[in-house]
C-alpha cells in the first residue's frame, strides 16, 4: 500500500488544520493506522491510533480533546482534524499502516507516507 498524506501548512496559533491520507495500491479498510509526527532534532512522536473499523481511537495526552482521527474506507482516506493549534504542534506529520505491537511506537508500523510540514506561528 502507498500513502500520501497532505492538508499540512502554516496557520496561526489557534487555528485548525485538517490532514487527510490517501492511499492506493490496497483497501484501506485491511488496516488499523496511525498518525505520528517528527520536529526537528526530535523522535518521531505518536499522534493518534485508528482501528481498522474506526471504532476504537488513541491518542496522547498532548492531542486529547484537540485532534479528532476518522477515517472513510470507502474512499481509502484517514484524516485528522487538529483543532486549537499550538506552536509546539509544528512538525512533519506522517500516516503510517499499523502492523501489530506496541501502537504508539514507531516500530509498530511499516508503510510511511512522506509527510505532510504543520507550521503554527505564534
Amino acid at each position: 500500500v502507498q500513502l500520501q498524506a497532505s492538508g499540512g501548512g502554516l496557520v496561526q496559533a489557534g487555528g485548525s488544520l485538517r490532514l487527510s491520507c490517501a492511499a492506493s495500491g490496497r483497501t484501506l479498510s485491511r488496516y488499523s493506522m496511525g498518525w505520528f509526527r517528527q520536529a526537528p532534532g526530535k523522535e518521531r512522536e505518536f499522534v493518534s491510533y485508528i482501528d481498522w473499523s474506526g471504532s476504537k481511537t488513541y491518542y496522547p495526552d498532548s492531542a486529547k480533546g484537540r485532534f479528532t482521527v476518522s477515517r472513510d474506507n470507502g474512499m481509502n482516506t484517514m484524516y485528522l482534524q487538529m483543532n486549537s493549534l499550538k506552536p509546539e504542534d509544528t512538525a512533519v506529520y506522517y500516516c503510517a499502516t499499523y502492523t501489530g505491537g506496541t501502537y504508539y511506537s514507531p516500530g509498530g508500523y511499516d508503510h510511511w507516507g512522506q509527510g505532510t510540514q504543520v507550521t503554527v506561528s505564534s
